[in-house]
């Protein structure tokens, strides 16, 4: 193997440059990632105000979990492991996330297909279909807000018509369709961003593999099933657990969309909410840690159930 006055192999220098080239991405990601998740861990376990960010002392991991006995005798657990408005925000956050991602992607494959598909106008389409995606989600939020009111909003207007409800729904109001009106749209937002990278993962496959098919006469339908599906499993899975991230962090259409609503009030709201609004900043930091952990260990249980290949070497 070829050396340099140096003694090191080709090998070595490229892993070197390699090395001196992501170096400056990794000094980033420190700062604006893995620093301030540090720093929250740091200030879960304290007893930080918001109002003294840098006087506070250490209590161990008593904005989890702490026993208090009170002049009673009575033995009283505490904390956020405790706290049934933070396992209210855990539930809404999972059900928000698999039944989100679980539309999206059906109608993602869906939109996919047919984008696939050689049609005249498709590269307008594909352009136009980008749109709700494209839309801040702060607008998006607003705009919807204006269109689910209960007094003049669009759709109640246009359901009554049709006849398929009675009378005006507050569907961001109710309790019982708050979530259901944050589901909708973010479903109509980031289908498109799901189809984007299904319609990517259909592009890699061979046309002569549908070819070959359809000369052999094998029907549409099982055509998908037997040769689509697991040919786009790797982008599928990937596209599914980019998705799942966000949605188990899911904070500014929840906070826009229906504001201090119990039915919809989330992990990173929730968080937030103690940090900011209440002055209980090591406690937010608490719901924020735990939040991570509950992130970390989905994506790690998700990649080694689901066998995901984020390497690109499964590929080759």
């Amino acid at each position: 193997m070829a050396t340099n006055d140096g003694g090191l192999s080709l090998s070595q220098q490229r892993q070197r440059a390699a090395f001196w080239f992501i170096a400056p991405m990794l000094t980033a990601l420190f700062c604006v990632a893995a620093w301030p998740l540090l720093r929250t861990i740091w200030f879960s376990l304290t007893d930080t105000t918001l109002s003294n960010l840098y006087g506070g002392q250490f209590i161990g991991f008593d904005n989890y979990l702490s026993l208090r006995i009170l002049e009673s005798g009575r033995w009283v657990w505490r904390g956020t492991l405790v706290d049934p408005a933070w396992w209210n925000a855990v539930w809404n956050t999972v059900r928000f996330a698999f039944v989100s991602v679980f539309f999206e992607t059906v109608l993602g494959l869906i939109v996919a297909l047919v984008l696939n598909a050689e049609f005249k106008g498709r590269g307008l389409v594909r352009a136009a279909i980008l749109i709700p995606w494209a839309i801040p989600t702060i607008v998006s939020a607003k705009m919807w807000a204006w269109m689910l009111n209960d007094q003049f909003g669009i759709l109640n207007d246009i359901m009554l018509n049709l006849g398929l409800i009675s009378q005006k729904i507050a569907w961001t109001a109710s309790t019982d369709t708050a979530m259901q009106a944050v589901l909708i749209v973010d479903i109509w937002k980031t289908t498109p961003f799901m189809a984007l990278l299904i319609l990517a993962g259909l592009q890699m496959v061979p046309r002569d593999i549908y070819e070959a098919a359809k000369i052999d006469g094998v029907n549409p339908v099982k055509v998908f099933f037997k040769i689509t599906l697991p040919l786009i499993r790797p982008a599928l899975m990937v596209a599914i657990i980019f998705r799942m991230l966000d949605a188990l962090r899911i904070f500014d259409l929840v906070y826009v969309l229906t504001p201090n609503s119990a039915a919809t009030k989330t992990m990173s709201v929730i968080s937030r909410e103690n940090m900011i609004d209440f002055d209980k900043f090591a406690y937010g930091a608490a719901q924020s840690t735990l939040l991570f952990a509950i992130l970390a260990v989905f994506v790690a249980a998700y990649i080694w159930l689901g066998k995901v290949d984020l390497s690109g070497e499964g590929q080759k």
